[in-house]
């Protein structure tokens, strides 16, 4: 009778390099994506003041700017309706439900506010959060 010798069982063994490249990755990723959300907050607008005012919760938001004069920004970047209005269309395609942070100057025109509620609505906006200053 021949007798087969055991093979030594491999040891089992937990890969810490795997999930600290992980961390960095993602550590980078937060670093990145923050700085970009702070540069589209950066165009000049003055908020008005608005006694109830409740901090917006924390989601993925675009984010358009108009300023006093009633130019609109996406993000950081001068556009114009039509780009606006297109813009709002791909991002509606891309990721619905569209959710938008408007931020505009307490001294821009009522007329843009409402004409950007309206291309909000045309293109399926269905959450709208208007920029302001609490008291």
């Amino acid at each position: 009778m021949v007798r087969r010798r055991k093979k030594a069982l491999d040891e089992v063994s937990f890969q810490i390099t795997p999930m600290i490249d992980m961390t960095f990755l993602l550590l980078i990723f937060f670093m990145v994506t923050q700085k970009i959300t702070e540069q589209q907050i950066q165009v000049p607008v003055k908020l008005p003041v608005a006694v109830s005012a409740v901090p917006p919760e924390k989601t993925e938001r675009d984010i358009i700017n108009i300023d006093g004069e009633g130019q609109y920004y996406i993000g950081d970047v001068p556009a114009t309706k039509e780009e606006v209005l297109a813009h709002l269309k791909v991002k509606f395609e891309d990721f619905p439900p569209l959710q938008i942070y408007l931020r505009a100057d307490q001294n821009t025109p009522t007329k843009k506010i409402r004409e950007f509620v309206e291309m909000a609505t045309e293109v399926g906006a269905i959450d709208l959060i208007f920029g302001v200053y609490g008291n």
